[in-house]
């Protein structure tokens, strides 16, 4: 039997045929220069595998500047200017790149990836998995087979009056910025927060030159470990539990001093229970967040895991995700007590990690590391964010700014008010109050949010609010944060400039018929109805029919 001709139209706007070219190959890809991916580096290595480890430090100084992929907080060293210095110093810090660059691997440090694209039914026209790669020039696309991501963690930010100048910074970029760049500008700081990792991380600044003056804590008591609080406490640190910050007090240049106010168990400041403290930077400790954002964005399966500090991916015992190419390890895969304390509890998911992509391609190794378990948490994490965000942002003197990029504060956050620049007022209260109870039905959702408000949308990419925003729409809900969804990332995960997008080959192909993507006459209209003139550059119809012969069947 003789299938008829058929008529055959190609849709001339369709991004079939038109990936960009991919301008390198890896097998396997890691992500992180730190315990973690350093470890799976090296057992990854020496396998007849390529292997590529590639780690955004040094992170160019602008983009310090707008607080990625930490909460600097504007106390970066003139050192950080010099990245010469500065690639000196990391290799110093860490030697076992040395060690990755002798075993074959192929580092790539000053480097970020910015997103990562498996092929699936939005990137179907991609072959493979694909990896955007961007250094201070120029972005580029890897192709691999296997990924680790060993991200790390950052800090989540707090709110309070004052909170927007200088020297108001998380911990975790403070002690980046003493031990890997050697480039704090930093003499007297007050710590806020209390956990061991918040503990810890103090007291290895104190040996860079730093001397922690107060501890805050919210909380009436301190929850880390009690032997690291009595040094900090010989050291001269001041402790305030069941306190907040009121205000950061200072000029253009920076923090001067902080007023710290008493809450009782509400949150409500105690009246006339004040404190100030002179210190010339806040180091913000209230809770280490893995670093999923890259994670988050390629599709992996994630859940809020208490035990592990927060939203982590869904993870098994061999460090896989929900997606069979991509595992993870370290700190982005859980945060809690122990491996803040111990680096080889972060080397051990690194090991575990790279024996995983090993077997997935084909080679088969000895392991004796077995999976680490986290602690018991301390305290309800989300509990007690909520307590901190409550304490310092709800009941804060003025309306200080919880997404510094946009301006938004924690009143136009839970009333859902669209930007300011927009002059909008609602014109009946009424649909106002339908329209908030709309978007709680059940639980908030932070997208919606950010879509109304704009809060998590400005350069930072939410880094400094996005914890807040989440806590903020479980208090205006009534429920527990653990219940909010966590707000969606989309590359890029990390900022690129035009100049450095543009360094992305594009052929041919993927340059014909561009504007019938982009809001053109015709975009709506199926390609084989349109006549005549189909788009506002006055092209003519360039849709390609063609006439086949059918093939016989038997």
């Amino acid at each position: 039997m003789k299938r008829p001709l058929k008529d055959i139209y190609y849709d001339p706007a369709s991004v079939a045929g038109k990936a960009p070219p991919i301008s390198d190959e890896t097998d396997i890809l890691i992500v992180g220069a730190g315990p973690a991916g350093l470890a799976a580096a090296l057992t990854a290595a020496g396998h007849g595998l390529r292997v590529t480890l590639v780690d955004e430090n040094p992170v160019p100084l602008d983009t310090m500047g707008e607080e990625v992929p930490l909460h600097f907080g504007g106390r970066m060293g003139a050192a950080v200017a010099n990245r010469n210095s500065v690639l000196q110093t990391l290799l110093d810090a860490r030697p076992e790149i040395a060690d990755a660059l002798e075993a074959g691997v192929d580092v790539r440090l000053g480097t970020a990836v910015w997103g990562l694209f498996p092929q699936q039914r939005t990137t179907a026209w991609i072959e493979g998995a694909v990896a955007g790669l961007a250094d201070d020039k120029d972005a580029s696309l890897l192709r691999f087979k296997q990924v680790i991501v060993a991200a790390g963690r950052r800090d989540m930010g707090l709110a309070f009056d004052g909170w927007d100048r200088p020297g108001v910074m998380g911990i975790s970029a403070a002690h980046r910025l003493a031990t890997v760049y050697e480039a704090l500008d930093c003499q007297r700081a007050v710590l806020v927060g209390s956990d061991t990792h918040a503990l810890a991380t103090a007291h290895a600044l104190t040996s860079n030159g730093v001397q922690i003056v107060a501890i805050i804590e919210q909380a009436e008591q301190v929850f880390g470990d009690q032997a690291l609080l009595g040094l900090l406490v010989e050291q001269g640190a001041q402790v305030l539990t069941g306190h907040v910050v009121r205000e950061a007090a200072g000029d253009a240049l920076g923090v001067k001093r902080i007023t710290a106010v008493a809450v009782d168990a509400t949150g409500n400041p105690v009246g006339g229970a004040l404190t100030d403290i002179d210190c010339d930077t806040v180091l913000l400790a209230v809770a280490a967040i893995p670093a999923i954002e890259l994670i988050e964005s390629t599709g992996c399966s994630t859940s809020f895991q208490a035990e592990r500090g927060g939203h982590v991916p869904d993870t098994d015992s061999a460090q896989r995700t929900s997606l069979p190419f991509f595992l993870v390890a370290g700190d982005c895969a859980g945060v809690w007590v122990s491996k803040s304390l111990d680096d080889e509890i972060a080397r051990r998911e690194g090991r575990i990690a790279a024996h995983t992509a090993l077997a997935a391609l084909g080679v088969d190794i000895a392991l004796s590391d077995t999976v680490p378990l986290p602690d018991a948490a301390v305290c309800d994490v989300a509990a007690n964010r909520t307590a901190w965000v409550r304490a310092s942002t709800v009941h804060a003197q003025n309306q200080p700014f919880v997404c510094q990029c946009e301006e938004v504060t924690a009143g136009e956050i839970l009333g859902q008010q669209p930007p300011r620049y927009l002059d909008w007022t609602p014109t009946d209260a009424a649909l106002k109050s339908t329209m908030i109870s709309s978007l709680q039905d059940g639980s908030p959702n932070p997208d919606v949010t950010k879509r109304l408000t704009r809060a998590c949308m400005g350069p930072c990419q939410g880094r400094r609010c996005r914890e807040q925003v989440a806590t903020l729409l479980s208090i205006g809900a009534g429920v527990n944060v653990d219940a909010i969804a966590l707000a969606s990332f989309r590359p890029p995960v990390r900022p690129l400039s035009m100049r450095q997008l543009g360094q992305i080959e594009e052929t041919p192909q993927m340059i014909s018929r561009w504007d019938a993507w982009f809001d053109m006459p015709s975009q709506w209209t199926p390609f084989w109805l349109c006549t005549g003139q189909q788009t506002v550059a006055k092209r003519p119809q360039d849709g390609v029919r063609l006439n086949h012969q059918a093939q016989n069947e038997s």
